[in-house]
This record gives C-alpha cells, structure tokens and sequence, in this order.
C-alpha cells in the first residue's frame, strides 16, 4: 500500500512585528530583514486561504502570529480567525501557532474549537541561548506541556543547520520525543542577509540522516518536512519520505516562497507516495 503524506498549510496572520532577538528569525524587527510587516491579516483573506489549502488536499492550516506570546487582543484575533475558518471549512484541523501560553490561554483556545498547538523547541536547551538572550528555552518547554494537558493535539519541532552540535540535536530530538507530539516540523535553516546565522547544514545527505534519526526516535509523532525543503533538497525532494517523513507543509512559509502545489503533487507521486485522505491516517 502506497505510504500517505499529510499535507498543512501556514497562514501568517501577524507578520513581521516580534520584540525577540531569535537569530533564526526575520520576523524579528532588530534584524530588519526585508518582509511583509501588519499587524494582522483580514479574516476574510484568512478564510480564502483556508479553502485554498483545503481544495489543495491540505487537512492542517496553521495560524501564525509574530511575538513571544499572546496577550487578551492576539488571543481574541486568533479565536476569531479559528472560528470564521471553521464555519467554512469545517473538515479542517486549525493549528494555533501563537508562542508562549499559559494552560488557561490555551484551554480557552480549545473551548473556541483549536485543535492542535505549533509550539516548536527550535533546539536543545544548551544551545538555545547562543540564538536567543530575550526569552528561556524552558518558556517553551511549558507550553508544549501546557498545550497537551488543555487536551489540544501538539505540534512540536525545531530547525536543524544553525551551529548546533550533533549532542544538541540528540538532546533536542530526545526531549522532543518526550512529549510525544502528534508531528514533529523539521526545519532547515534558511539563510537570510538580514540574519546573523549562516547555514550550517554540510550536505544533503545529512539532512536526509536527520530525517531518519527523528523518525527513528519518534515512530509514533508524524514527522513533517518545513521550511528550507526546497533549497536544502532540490530535486531529491521525493526522498525525504523514504528517509522517513510522512507530512509537508504545502504553499508558502512564513516569509519564504514555497513550491507550487502541482510540483509537490508531482513530487508525491514520484516518490510512490499518496496525499492522506483523512486527517488522522
């Protein structure tokens, strides 16, 4: 039986206007890197972008804001997104992507009909502060836990290439599969001359062993290939699902282009892979 590719969709629904000194990231305005930048997206335009993933065979569409967290307004944006989305596509899973919460943030986001939680580790604790001096690494430890016990779906991963040893990313992977999160987002690190960070990733091939080592080490979790697939596999891109992913983010990133939906079409189909009918297979 041919192997099934979950596929999600980002929608970027407060872009460009994070305090945080995260060196991954061009959201963060110390960087000034050169994106769109609003406050937030109309809900209208978020809906469209609902069906256009759905009708892409998308069954996860991920809202995602810049900031460390959620304050009383980005909370209300973010249930008011969910809930416009819901009425009209309602065969979706909606992923909250909002940074740091409480328990009781994230109980009132699951009351409003969010299914799952994206909050990613990015790396292992030791290494997190050579990235990032403005927040802890455990903040989001808390989360993840704090997103499982207000009974959302946890998505949890982080970004491979920034500098990090091979004990960080077993230390990184290991905690990871400690909270047995439903998908786990692999991210390559995608160069920005905005950023502080260069590329550290030497080859192809290790990207491919990094997959294989996380599916190895999460067999349950749905290991899902994000941002930089495109310009750290090129066109062996159909081999990350033998080396063990099953899920890819599908349209664009947060402030990246990603491929058409035909080309990952065609990909899945060249890898002898079929697109999951259901969200749950």
């Amino acid at each position: 039986m041919s192997k099934k590719i979950f596929l999600c969709a980002i929608c970027n629904i407060s872009s460009g206007s994070c305090n945080e000194d995260c060196k991954f990231c061009t959201q963060s305005v110390r960087f000034k890197a050169d994106i769109p930048r609003y406050l937030t997206k109309p809900i209208d335009q978020i809906v469209e972008e609902a069906k256009v993933a759905r009708a892409n065979g998308a069954h996860g569409f991920c809202l995602v804001t810049a900031g460390k967290g959620m304050d009383d307004k980005k909370e209300a944006f973010v249930i008011a997104a969910c809930q416009a989305v819901k009425a009209v596509v309602p065969d979706i899973l909606v992923i909250a992507c909002n940074g740091t919460a409480s328990l009781e943030q994230l109980q009132r986001l699951k009351a409003a009909g969010v299914d799952a939680y994206n909050h990613n580790l990015e790396t292992s604790r030791d290494y997190y502060e050579k990235i990032c001096t403005t927040h802890d690494w455990d903040d989001r430890l808390q989360t993840c836990k704090n997103a499982k016990e207000a009974g959302l779906f946890l998505i949890s991963g982080g970004i491979f290439g920034m500098g990090e040893s091979e004990a960080d990313r077993q230390s990184f992977l290991e905690t990871v599969a400690s909270l047995s999160p439903m998908s786990v987002p692999v991210n390559f690190f995608h160069p920005n001359p905005a950023l502080p960070l260069e590329n550290n990733l030497t080859s192809i091939d290790e990207a491919f062993a990094i997959i294989r080592k996380a599916k190895a080490m999460l067999p349950e979790s749905r290991i899902m290939i994000a941002g930089g697939r495109e310009i750290t596999f090129g066109d062996r891109q159909h081999e990350i699902f033998d080396a063990g992913a099953d899920a890819i983010v599908i349209g664009n990133y947060l402030t990246t282009s990603g491929e058409s939906p035909e080309r990952d079409f065609e990909m899945i189909k060249k890898a002898g892979c079929v697109i999951a009918e259901e969200c749950h297979e």
